[in-house]
Protein backbone atom coordinates (compact mmCIF):
# COMPACT_ATOMS: atom_id res chain seq x y z
CA UNK A 1 0.00 0.00 0.00
CA UNK A 2 1.42 3.44 -1.18
CA UNK A 3 2.02 5.47 1.82
CA UNK A 4 2.49 9.60 2.62
CA UNK A 5 4.86 10.75 4.80
CA UNK A 6 6.42 14.22 6.24
CA UNK A 7 8.99 15.51 8.09
CA UNK A 8 8.54 18.92 10.00
CA UNK A 9 7.47 20.98 12.77
CA UNK A 10 4.42 19.76 15.73
CA UNK A 11 3.42 22.14 17.62
CA UNK A 12 0.16 23.78 19.45
CA UNK A 13 -1.33 26.68 18.74
CA UNK A 14 -3.21 28.71 21.23
CA UNK A 15 -5.56 31.44 19.82
CA UNK A 16 -7.63 34.10 19.87
CA UNK A 17 -11.46 33.35 20.19
CA UNK A 18 -12.65 36.46 18.01
CA UNK A 19 -10.93 38.54 15.19
CA UNK A 20 -9.38 42.20 16.12
CA UNK A 21 -8.27 40.63 19.38
CA UNK A 22 -4.27 42.10 18.97
CA UNK A 23 -2.07 39.53 21.03
CA UNK A 24 -0.32 42.07 23.08
CA UNK A 25 -3.75 42.88 25.01
CA UNK A 26 -4.41 41.26 27.85
CA UNK A 27 -7.60 38.84 27.33
CA UNK A 28 -8.62 35.13 26.71
CA UNK A 29 -7.05 32.42 24.89
CA UNK A 30 -8.16 28.94 23.29
CA UNK A 31 -6.30 26.25 22.91
CA UNK A 32 -4.10 24.62 22.96
CA UNK A 33 -5.12 23.07 19.46
CA UNK A 34 -3.00 20.58 18.07
CA UNK A 35 -1.03 22.07 14.92
CA UNK A 36 1.97 22.38 12.91
CA UNK A 37 1.73 22.62 9.02
CA UNK A 38 2.96 19.35 8.67
CA UNK A 39 1.01 17.98 11.12
CA UNK A 40 -2.18 19.07 10.20
CA UNK A 41 -1.43 17.86 6.72
CA UNK A 42 -0.64 14.36 7.52
CA UNK A 43 -3.59 13.94 10.07
CA UNK A 44 -5.85 15.05 7.00
CA UNK A 45 -4.26 12.51 4.66
CA UNK A 46 -4.45 9.59 7.43
CA UNK A 47 -8.20 10.18 8.23
CA UNK A 48 -8.88 10.00 4.71
CA UNK A 49 -8.04 6.09 4.94
CA UNK A 50 -3.85 6.38 3.69
CA UNK A 51 -1.17 4.96 5.52
CA UNK A 52 0.71 8.09 7.11
CA UNK A 53 3.30 8.93 9.01
CA UNK A 54 5.72 11.62 10.47
CA UNK A 55 9.24 12.59 11.54
CA UNK A 56 9.31 15.38 14.83
CA UNK A 57 9.96 15.92 17.71
CA UNK A 58 7.70 17.01 20.83
CA UNK A 59 8.81 17.84 24.42
CA UNK A 60 7.48 15.09 27.42
CA UNK A 61 4.80 17.29 28.05
CA UNK A 62 1.18 17.68 27.88
CA UNK A 63 1.33 19.81 25.07
CA UNK A 64 2.96 16.93 23.71
CA UNK A 65 0.99 14.72 24.37
CA UNK A 66 -2.23 16.80 23.34
CA UNK A 67 -0.31 16.78 19.65
CA UNK A 68 0.67 13.10 19.58
CA UNK A 69 -2.30 11.68 21.19
CA UNK A 70 -4.59 13.14 18.22
CA UNK A 71 -1.94 12.28 15.73
CA UNK A 72 -1.60 8.73 16.95
CA UNK A 73 -5.88 8.69 17.23
CA UNK A 74 -6.38 9.86 13.63
CA UNK A 75 -4.27 6.86 12.28
CA UNK A 76 -0.98 8.54 12.05
CA UNK A 77 2.43 6.65 12.44
CA UNK A 78 4.02 8.94 15.11
CA UNK A 79 6.84 6.06 16.01
CA UNK A 80 9.49 8.31 14.88
CA UNK A 81 8.16 11.70 16.73
CA UNK A 82 10.97 12.23 19.38
CA UNK A 83 9.89 12.98 23.03
CA UNK A 84 12.24 15.29 24.72
CA UNK A 85 12.24 15.97 28.32
CA UNK A 86 14.83 18.83 28.48
CA UNK A 87 12.86 21.50 26.39
CA UNK A 88 9.13 22.26 25.55
CA UNK A 89 6.84 21.29 22.75
CA UNK A 90 6.70 24.64 20.34
CA UNK A 91 3.90 26.75 20.84
CA UNK A 92 2.46 29.16 17.86
CA UNK A 93 -0.01 32.16 19.50
CA UNK A 94 -1.97 33.32 16.75
CA UNK A 95 -4.83 36.45 16.36
CA UNK A 96 -7.44 36.91 13.49
CA UNK A 97 -8.44 40.40 11.77
CA UNK A 98 -11.41 41.36 10.36
CA UNK A 99 -9.78 41.84 6.93
CA UNK A 100 -9.16 38.17 7.08
CA UNK A 101 -5.03 38.77 7.70
CA UNK A 102 -3.37 36.48 10.42
CA UNK A 103 -0.78 37.01 13.11
CA UNK A 104 1.43 34.39 14.77
CA UNK A 105 4.12 34.21 17.51
CA UNK A 106 6.37 31.18 17.48
CA UNK A 107 8.32 29.96 20.09
CA UNK A 108 9.69 27.22 18.09
CA UNK A 109 13.70 27.90 17.73
CA UNK A 110 15.33 25.21 19.89
CA UNK A 111 12.60 22.99 20.78
CA UNK A 112 11.84 19.74 20.02
CA UNK A 113 9.85 20.62 16.74
CA UNK A 114 13.12 21.34 15.21
CA UNK A 115 15.57 18.93 17.18
CA UNK A 116 15.30 15.72 14.93
CA UNK A 117 18.59 16.27 13.30
CA UNK A 118 18.55 12.65 11.27
CA UNK A 119 16.21 9.91 9.82
CA UNK A 120 15.93 7.61 12.12
CA UNK A 121 18.11 3.92 11.16
CA UNK A 122 15.00 2.19 11.63
CA UNK A 123 12.69 3.58 9.06
CA UNK A 124 16.03 3.86 6.57
CA UNK A 125 15.70 -0.15 7.07
CA UNK A 126 11.87 0.01 6.80
CA UNK A 127 12.14 1.70 3.11
CA UNK A 128 14.97 -0.91 1.59
CA UNK A 129 13.03 -3.31 2.53
CA UNK A 130 9.79 -2.41 1.44
CA UNK A 131 8.94 -4.18 -1.66
CA UNK A 132 5.84 -1.95 -3.14
CA UNK A 133 6.42 -0.54 -6.47
CA UNK A 134 3.91 2.33 -6.04
CA UNK A 135 5.53 4.09 -2.42
CA UNK A 136 3.66 7.31 -2.22
CA UNK A 137 5.05 10.91 -1.18
CA UNK A 138 7.05 12.06 0.66
CA UNK A 139 5.60 15.82 1.09
CA UNK A 140 7.84 18.73 2.52
CA UNK A 141 6.39 22.56 3.47
CA UNK A 142 8.26 25.23 3.08
CA UNK A 143 7.61 26.39 6.76
CA UNK A 144 9.65 23.77 7.79
CA UNK A 145 13.02 24.68 5.69
CA UNK A 146 12.80 27.98 7.90
CA UNK A 147 12.84 26.24 11.08
CA UNK A 148 16.52 26.40 11.28
CA UNK A 149 19.31 25.04 8.65
CA UNK A 150 20.21 22.27 10.91
CA UNK A 151 16.70 21.32 10.66
CA UNK A 152 16.69 22.12 6.84
CA UNK A 153 19.86 20.02 6.08
CA UNK A 154 17.94 17.02 7.95
CA UNK A 155 15.06 17.61 5.77
CA UNK A 156 17.16 17.18 2.59
CA UNK A 157 18.58 14.80 3.39
CA UNK A 158 15.49 12.52 4.54
CA UNK A 159 14.27 13.76 1.31
CA UNK A 160 17.31 12.01 -0.35
CA UNK A 161 16.49 8.75 1.10
CA UNK A 162 13.09 8.58 0.72
CA UNK A 163 13.59 9.36 -3.67
CA UNK A 164 16.35 6.09 -3.35
CA UNK A 165 13.52 4.25 -1.53
CA UNK A 166 11.09 5.10 -4.67
CA UNK A 167 9.03 8.02 -3.18
CA UNK A 168 8.01 10.67 -4.96
CA UNK A 169 8.73 14.44 -3.53
CA UNK A 170 5.53 16.82 -3.13
CA UNK A 171 6.46 20.60 -2.14
CA UNK A 172 3.85 23.15 -0.86
CA UNK A 173 6.11 26.19 -0.33
CA UNK A 174 4.15 27.78 2.37
CA UNK A 175 6.05 30.41 3.47
CA UNK A 176 5.88 31.78 6.85
CA UNK A 177 7.78 35.76 6.64
CA UNK A 178 7.41 35.26 10.48
CA UNK A 179 10.35 32.47 10.14
CA UNK A 180 12.22 33.76 7.68
CA UNK A 181 15.53 35.41 8.68
CA UNK A 182 18.87 35.51 6.81
CA UNK A 183 19.49 33.80 3.77
CA UNK A 184 18.06 33.87 0.54
CA UNK A 185 15.06 32.18 0.28
CA UNK A 186 14.78 30.74 -3.36
CA UNK A 187 18.46 29.02 -2.46
CA UNK A 188 16.67 27.19 0.74
CA UNK A 189 14.37 25.95 -1.13
CA UNK A 190 15.86 25.30 -4.74
CA UNK A 191 17.21 21.39 -3.45
CA UNK A 192 13.36 20.86 -2.78
CA UNK A 193 12.20 22.26 -6.11
CA UNK A 194 14.12 20.58 -8.68
CA UNK A 195 13.48 16.92 -6.55
CA UNK A 196 9.72 17.53 -6.60
CA UNK A 197 7.09 15.67 -8.71
CA UNK A 198 4.53 17.75 -7.51
CA UNK A 199 4.48 21.44 -6.29
CA UNK A 200 1.34 23.04 -4.56
CA UNK A 201 2.03 26.92 -4.15
CA UNK A 202 0.07 29.64 -3.75
CA UNK A 203 0.19 32.68 -6.88
CA UNK A 204 2.54 34.62 -5.14
CA UNK A 205 4.78 31.70 -4.11
CA UNK A 206 4.53 30.83 -7.35
CA UNK A 207 5.80 34.08 -9.00
CA UNK A 208 8.10 34.41 -6.01
CA UNK A 209 9.57 30.52 -6.77
CA UNK A 210 10.06 31.82 -10.42
CA UNK A 211 11.15 35.75 -10.18
CA UNK A 212 8.14 36.01 -13.21
CA UNK A 213 5.42 38.09 -13.12
CA UNK A 214 2.90 36.03 -15.10
CA UNK A 215 1.57 32.68 -14.34
CA UNK A 216 1.85 31.07 -17.72
CA UNK A 217 5.40 32.14 -17.17
CA UNK A 218 6.00 30.82 -14.00
CA UNK A 219 4.23 26.94 -14.78
CA UNK A 220 6.89 27.37 -17.57
CA UNK A 221 9.70 28.14 -15.64
CA UNK A 222 9.15 25.76 -12.95
CA UNK A 223 8.61 22.72 -15.85
CA UNK A 224 11.11 23.52 -18.01
CA UNK A 225 13.41 23.89 -14.55
CA UNK A 226 12.85 19.85 -13.27
CA UNK A 227 12.19 16.72 -15.32
CA UNK A 228 10.78 14.99 -12.23
CA UNK A 229 8.03 17.43 -12.37
CA UNK A 230 4.56 16.25 -13.20
CA UNK A 231 1.66 18.64 -11.60
CA UNK A 232 1.70 22.18 -10.43
CA UNK A 233 -1.11 22.79 -8.47
CA UNK A 234 -1.67 26.83 -8.05
CA UNK A 235 -3.86 27.07 -4.93
CA UNK A 236 -6.18 30.60 -5.47
CA UNK A 237 -8.37 30.77 -2.17
CA UNK A 238 -11.33 31.75 -2.58
CA UNK A 239 -11.19 31.12 -6.23
CA UNK A 240 -10.78 27.91 -6.54
CA UNK A 241 -7.23 26.19 -7.82
CA UNK A 242 -5.31 24.96 -11.10
CA UNK A 243 -4.15 21.79 -12.36
CA UNK A 244 -1.22 22.01 -14.77
CA UNK A 245 0.60 19.45 -16.10
CA UNK A 246 2.87 18.93 -19.31
CA UNK A 247 1.59 19.50 -22.51
CA UNK A 248 -2.10 18.93 -21.05
CA UNK A 249 -4.79 21.80 -20.61
CA UNK A 250 -5.12 23.69 -17.45
CA UNK A 251 -8.02 22.22 -15.23
CA UNK A 252 -10.02 24.35 -13.11
CA UNK A 253 -10.66 23.48 -9.28
CA UNK A 254 -14.07 25.04 -7.88
CA UNK A 255 -14.32 25.90 -4.71
CA UNK A 256 -16.97 24.60 -2.01
CA UNK A 257 -19.04 27.03 -0.17
CA UNK A 258 -19.06 26.77 3.44
CA UNK A 259 -19.32 28.97 6.21
CA UNK A 260 -15.40 29.65 7.23
CA UNK A 261 -14.40 29.42 10.76
CA UNK A 262 -11.38 29.12 10.92
CA UNK A 263 -8.78 29.32 7.40
CA UNK A 264 -5.91 28.16 9.08
CA UNK A 265 -4.58 24.61 8.09
CA UNK A 266 -7.39 24.75 4.85
CA UNK A 267 -3.87 24.54 2.16
CA UNK A 268 -2.59 21.83 4.53
CA UNK A 269 -5.38 19.66 4.49
CA UNK A 270 -5.88 20.39 0.41
CA UNK A 271 -2.51 19.37 -0.03
CA UNK A 272 -3.41 16.12 1.53
CA UNK A 273 -6.21 15.26 -0.30
CA UNK A 274 -4.44 16.53 -3.45
CA UNK A 275 -2.06 13.58 -2.87
CA UNK A 276 -4.73 11.15 -1.60
CA UNK A 277 -6.30 11.51 -4.82
CA UNK A 278 -3.19 10.77 -6.73
CA UNK A 279 -2.26 7.71 -4.96
CA UNK A 280 -5.55 6.09 -5.58
CA UNK A 281 -5.06 6.64 -9.30
CA UNK A 282 -7.92 9.51 -9.90
CA UNK A 283 -7.82 12.17 -12.31
CA UNK A 284 -6.26 15.37 -11.28
CA UNK A 285 -9.57 17.07 -11.95
CA UNK A 286 -11.13 14.09 -9.20
CA UNK A 287 -8.14 14.92 -6.77
CA UNK A 288 -8.82 18.72 -7.09
CA UNK A 289 -12.18 18.13 -5.69
CA UNK A 290 -10.94 16.20 -3.13
CA UNK A 291 -8.50 18.36 -2.08
CA UNK A 292 -10.66 21.59 -2.26
CA UNK A 293 -13.61 19.55 -0.33
CA UNK A 294 -11.06 18.68 2.21
CA UNK A 295 -9.45 22.29 2.84
CA UNK A 296 -13.13 23.15 3.20
CA UNK A 297 -14.21 21.44 5.64
CA UNK A 298 -10.98 21.93 7.52
CA UNK A 299 -11.99 25.83 7.49
CA UNK A 300 -15.23 25.14 8.70
CA UNK A 301 -14.42 24.66 12.53
CA UNK A 302 -12.56 26.65 14.94
CA UNK A 303 -9.02 25.63 15.57
CA UNK A 304 -5.85 24.06 13.04
CA UNK A 305 -7.11 20.73 12.35
CA UNK A 306 -10.79 20.57 14.20
CA UNK A 307 -12.49 20.03 11.09
CA UNK A 308 -14.88 16.75 10.58
CA UNK A 309 -12.45 15.39 7.64
CA UNK A 310 -13.04 11.52 6.63
CA UNK A 311 -13.59 9.88 3.58
CA UNK A 312 -17.03 9.94 4.04
CA UNK A 313 -17.44 13.45 4.69
CA UNK A 314 -15.31 14.44 1.21
CA UNK A 315 -17.93 11.64 -0.59
CA UNK A 316 -20.69 13.77 0.66
CA UNK A 317 -19.14 17.35 0.02
CA UNK A 318 -18.41 16.11 -3.09
CA UNK A 319 -21.88 14.58 -4.40
CA UNK A 320 -23.88 17.09 -2.82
Amino acid sequence: MAAIWTMGEILVEIMRPNAGMSLYETGIFRGPFPSGAPAIFIDTAARLGHKSGIIGGVGKDDFGRCVIDRLSHDGVDTRFVGEYEQTATAVAFVTYFEDGSRRFIYHIDGTPAVMNNRIPDSLVSELSADPDGNKGFFHIMGCSLLASDKFRDSIIETMETFIKAGYRISFDPNIRKELLADGDLLEIIRPIIDNSSIILPGIDELKMMTNKETIDEAVSVLFSGNSRLEIIVLKKGKNGAAVFQRDKDEVSIPVYKIREVDPTGAGDSFDAGFLCGIIEGKSVSEAGRIAAAAGALNASAFGPMEGEISADSVRKMITA
